[in-house]
């Protein structure tokens, strides 16, 4: 499976949540080709998860929290650790308070098939 080039995927992402009704930005831009990316969920009442996507057992790129409805603050620290860590990285804050992601719907993987 080819991947999308990330700034394709976040766009795409970005307009899966607003067709939803869900408020979503750009944070930190990362490299527009191949940069990782992270998902900060905002529940808007001082909790947040994030998110990151990798390869599981099963060899298919899938997201996995990080964090889950921990305290805004710390999910944050996190984040910025990452950022030093990789400058490539790009970070997308979903600010819900129902906790939609939508990370789990078909096609948000970023592969694509040959």
């Amino acid at each position: 499976m080819a991947r999308l080039g990330t700034s394709i995927w976040v766009s795409a992402y970005l307009l899966r949540l607003s067709l939803e009704g869900i408020y979503a930005h750009v944070t930190k831009k990362g490299d527009a080709t191949a940069g990782a990316v992270a998902i900060k969920l905002a529940l808007m009442n001082g909790k947040a998860s994030f998110f990151t996507r990798g390869y599981g057992a099963d060899g298919k790129l899938s997201w996995h929290a990080q964090m889950e409805a921990a305290d805004e603050t710390q999910v944050d620290a996190a984040l910025a650790r990452q950022r030093r860590y990789d400058p490539d990285l790009w970070v997308i804050e979903i600010e819900d308070p129902r906790g939609r992601h939508m990370l789990d719907d078909p096609g948000l993987s970023g592969e694509t098939e040959d």
